[in-house]
């Protein structure tokens, strides 16, 4: 497993020279650490990647509950943010690999049309479209 989790550009057409071979997974833990030419390293070589704005979703999940607490003026205890986090994160990422799955596509490719398919269902919700 490579997790990627400082700079963004790290893993690109370079660096991939240099990954060893055993490396089966990608995990992003920061923002855009992946290049393009990373990408069709690893679909080339069957590496399953957790795309940034999914495996380091965390933290602004977090931010959210946070948000929610603060205007309810009612504060969760640490064991239930992160049994809500866990279930949050497990659903989204179950979403994903699910699309990716059933369009046959990368798993970067899968966040991407997931996060579309949302935000136009929320417009829907809205009657903006």
């Amino acid at each position: 497993m490579l997790m990627p989790g400082a700079l963004s550009g790290t893993v690109n057409a370079e660096t991939i020279k240099k990954m060893s071979k055993r490396v089966k997974i990608v995990a992003e833990g920061a923002n855009g650490p992946c290049t393009p030419e990373a990408d069709e390293h690893f679909k080339k070589n069957n590496i399953f990647d957790i795309p940034d704005f999914l495996c380091n979703a965390g933290g602004v999940t977090c931010s959210y509950f946070e948000s929610v607490q603060n205007d309810a003026n009612f504060y969760w205890p640490k064991k239930e943010v992160l049994q809500k986090l866990d279930q949050k994160m497990t659903v989204a990422f179950h979403g994903v690999l699910d699309m990716s799955q059933k369009e046959k596509v990368y798993m970067r490719d899968a966040a991407y049309m997931v996060a579309i398919d949302r935000v136009v269902k929320a417009m829907q919700l809205r009657g903006w479209v």
